[in-house]
């Protein structure tokens, strides 16, 4: 709870980039292995060249800084599948063709949006301090 409550602008927008993904990806889902072994296979090469071109290549970095790792790995399995998944199903940009499908992701974006501030609100009225998170959550 901490954690939502406190997301900072930049980290709360990847959490709705991730929503907005899963959202699609549920509606558009398709169990061929070609899709996602493409995916891993770009996520491996072009993960290890974004963590390569952000710092030192260490198994220290991986363990200090994990999070941060990881989503230099999972940004390109996520924008390869998503394209793969949506091609040629008249998308523009992130946005299906189909309004409901716009509105389900949006309306999934705006609940992690929500949940955060009402949480922030929550913790705030009921005295729990902010720096419980910004000293264990980074």
């Amino acid at each position: 709870m901490h954690y939502l409550a406190n997301l900072p602008a930049s980290t709360l927008a990847l959490w709705c980039y991730l929503t907005w993904y899963l959202c699609i990806v549920t509606i558009y889902f398709n169990p061929d292995p070609d899709i996602w072994l493409n995916s891993l296979g770009l996520c491996i090469v072009v993960g290890y060249a974004l963590f390569l071109s952000t710092g030192p290549g260490s198994w220290l970095r991986v363990k200090q800084r994990f999070w941060e790792s990881l989503r230099l790995f999972l940004c390109p399995f996520l924008v390869s599948s998503f394209t793969s998944l949506v091609k040629g199903k008249g998308f523009v940009l992130l946005f299906s063709p189909v309004l409901s499908d716009n509105l389900i992701a949006t309306s999934a974006c705006m609940a992690v949006i929500i949940s955060s501030k009402v949480l922030a609100i929550v913790l705030q009225k009921n005295g729990i301090s902010k720096s419980y998170t910004s000293l264990n959550m980074k």
